[in-house]
């Protein structure tokens, strides 16, 4: 989900301030330590490094993810305040002023949702700041689509808006801001589709017609969930 701070944004400008204004709203101060759980491409990561002077450790998963995030620290010079983690978030120790995950909660699956936001409260130091960024629903059964759960993002669940507030109290964490962001989604997914569709008689001749039909459907349903207030 990127930011459209204007109408001229492209899709990097506004993705890039999307992470700006993470680090923005969290009003971090210089030389404090963030967590980004979920730390994806390490995008956050650099930025939170070079334009707000933290130190800035990322987890993830995913092998690819790591091994880009390590060669860009080595890269940009930033091998004393950017660390990336190749593991499981739930087996991190430590006290971090600041925590991030983006596009995270919505991956752990409901039974572990009460334990993500537990760790998130766990994690923080005292005193300390989160926000957390993920897709939700105002209404019960928000985003359950047998559709998207079988073809695109197996045993995802989006919890709906109440189910998160109430794990967020349970894990003893205070609320300061919630703010929706949909129709920056909205028109995030839009592009993406706009540029799907400059290359796709490329992926119609990789992976044939039935995935290009599945991920239209997936890129512009997805759009108009948002648009609709289905998701969140």
């Amino acid at each position: 989900c990127a930011y459209y701070k204007s109408d001229d944004d492209s899709l990097k400008e506004a993705q890039l301030n999307k992470d700006r204004y993470i680090l923005q709203k969290l009003v971090t101060n210089p030389g404090k330590e963030l967590l980004d759980i979920g730390s994806g491409w390490g995008t956050l990561l650099f930025m939170a490094a070079e334009e707000f002077d933290l130190h800035a450790t990322g987890i993830t998963l995913s092998q690819e993810q790591y091994d880009y995030t390590k060669q860009q620290i080595e890269s940009r010079h930033l091998q004393n305040k950017v660390t990336v983690l190749l593991e499981d978030y739930r087996e991190l120790k430590g006290n971090f002023d600041y925590i991030t995950s983006v596009g995270m909660f919505e991956h752990v699956g409901k039974e572990n949702l009460g334990l993500y936001f537990k760790k998130v409260q766990e994690l923080l130091a005292p005193e300390g700041r989160a926000l957390i960024h993920g897709i939700t629903g105002q209404h019960m059964g928000a985003g359950v689509d047998q559709f998207i759960r079988k073809k695109i993002k197996k045993n995802s669940y989006i919890p709906n808006i109440a189910e998160n507030l109430k794990h967020i109290m349970d894990a003893n964490l205070q609320f300061t801001d919630i703010e929706p962001l949909r129709f920056h989604y909205q028109r995030t997914l839009e592009t993406w589709y706009q540029n799907y569709l400059r290359v796709e008689q490329q992926v119609i001749e990789k992976y044939g017609e039935r995935f290009d039909r599945m991920w239209s459907l997936y890129l512009q349903a997805c759009a108009a969930s948002f648009e609709v207030g289905n998701i969140d």
